[in-house]
């Protein structure tokens, strides 16, 4: 059993039935760290004796004869942004460098409690505010396929542990692409589940114990290598848990058996003024011959008749409008409230012809990103894409646009570019849908042949 590319499922099987320890996986995935972290520099807080005395007590508990959940063993990595009790918790912020919260977030607490062993936490890009992940606390983070390029962002560390068997899974956040973007640059899976689908409570260092802005379009969602495992992890963490007053009390479905035959997909290789490199519209089509060929009804997508550039304008304003929000200081001259009132009515517009648009197909496929991993670059720094430069901020207008609309998405692997370079598709579907999604997703993986673990690793 190659323990540190195991399945979160086969680890927790073969954990629960003796056939290793806690400690062993939970070893074998620091030596990785330790054999790799040197040149991909996504670890960057490592509790090992906490996580090793953790992983003796359920080892105990399992001799026992207890079993303390779904993750019993599995040892795992979070994004620095999960407020932990007992770890430093940053985003990569220097007035944050020595923060540790009081008490574990909502998510971090159901992890634990399905018997999860906290072993570090992964890299981000400063104040999670860009698409590479790199800070000066810490660094960048290396794309496992090239450390050349970038892992993406803002949860660059958390896809690229995942990749390199650093960690079996993740849980990272997504206001734009931040999930789906690093995800596709590494080649794993990653969700973005329906707005209000998972706490935000504790996702984010909060000393001061001030307001919470960020309250839309941001998600937490999990990364790993397959999707039993997405699914495994967004049962664990999603759902009300008496602390984030948002959450819909919508049942947590458990991912259904779908065969293609019955799907309905729709397609786009491209948005219409989106850039987008021709080899991942190729996936694309390429993707959607293969499920014809399985028996899906495939189409062209009619998409909705929205201005999307309009649509990234407006989502940025809102984002704008929470951050203004949670300045310490007033502004000299505030957002007047009407204002935002009148951007909430306009996001009502996008999200209720998307459900319309959710009404005539099963799912959409289109891409992540406008391009493969990139060379590290500044922030802002134009990007060549198929021999044209291209807006660096167009990069997770793809994803993006389904935060703004509040649908569940996700990123699959979908094959590699002329660089070797992992090429991610991207999936969405209705409002509240995350099981149908995924289950979805479980039918085009022999088509895809899911993840592909990095050479050298």
């Amino acid at each position: 059993m190659d323990l540190v590319f195991s399945s979160t499922i086969e680890l927790a099987a073969a954990i629960r039935d003796r056939k290793i320890s806690t400690v062993a996986a939970l070893d074998a995935h620091l030596a990785q760290i330790d054999r790799h972290n040197g040149a991909v520099n996504a670890v960057i807080i490592l509790d090992r004796e906490g996580a090793r005395e953790r992983a003796r007590q359920v080892d105990a508990a399992l001799a026992r004869g207890e079993i303390l959940g779904p993750l019993h063993g599995v040892p795992f990595t979070l994004k620095d942004m999960h407020q932990t009790a007992g770890m430093r918790t940053t985003v990569g912020f220097p007035p944050f460098a020595d923060y540790v919260a009081k008490a574990d977030s909502p998510v971090v607490a159901r992890l634990k409690a399905a018997g999860g062993v906290l072993m570090a936490k992964t890299n981000v890009a400063t104040m999670l505010g860009d698409w590479q992940s790199d800070n000066p606390l810490f660094g960048r983070t290396g794309n496992p396929w090239n450390l050349d390029r970038t892992a993406g962002g803002s949860s660059g560390g958390a896809a690229a542990a995942v990749a390199t068997g650093m960690t079996p899974f993740e849980v990272g956040t997504d206001m734009q692409d931040s999930i789906r973007l690093p995800a596709s640059f590494c080649g794993v899976y990653g969700l973005k589940p329906t707005e209000h689908r998972i706490s935000l409570a504790g996702a984010f260092p909060d000393p001061g114990g001030a307001a919470r802005s960020v309250r839309l379009m941001s998600c937490l969602g999990p990364l790993a290598r397959t999707v039993e495992d997405l699914a495994l992890i967004y049962r664990i963490i999603a759902g009300p848990d008496g602390a984030d007053t948002d959450l819909a009390p919508v049942p947590v479905e458990a991912m259904p058996e779908l065969d293609l035959k019955a799907l309905r997909i729709a397609i786009a290789p491209s948005f219409s003024g989106f850039p987008v490199a021709g080899e991942i519209s190729a996936a694309v089509e390429r993707l959607a011959r293969q499920m014809e060929g399985e028996g899906a009804a495939v189409e062209e997508a009619k998409l909705p008749k929205l201005d999307l550039h309009d649509d990234l304008e407006q989502g940025g304003e809102l984002i704008g409008m929470m951050l203004e929000a949670a300045q310490p200081e007033a502004p000299e001259q505030p957002t007047p409230l009407s204002r935002w009132f009148e951007a909430l009515a306009r996001r009502d517009r996008s999200i209720l012809a998307w459900d319309r648009f959710f009404e005539t197909c099963d799912a959409l496929l289109c891409p992540v990103a406008m391009c493969t991993a990139f060379p590290h670059c500044e922030p802002g720094t134009s990007i060549e894409i198929d021999g044209k430069q291209q807006i660096y901020w167009m990069l997770p207008a793809y994803g993006a646009v389904f935060n703004y609309s509040g649908h569940p998405a996700l990123s699959l692997p979908g094959g590699q570019d002329s660089n070797g370079l992992p090429i991610g598709l991207q999936l969405v579907g209705r409002r509240w849908s995350e099981a149908r999604l995924l289950g979805i997703a479980r039918a085009i993986e022999p088509l895809t042949g899911g993840f592909r673990r990095p050479p050298g690793y």
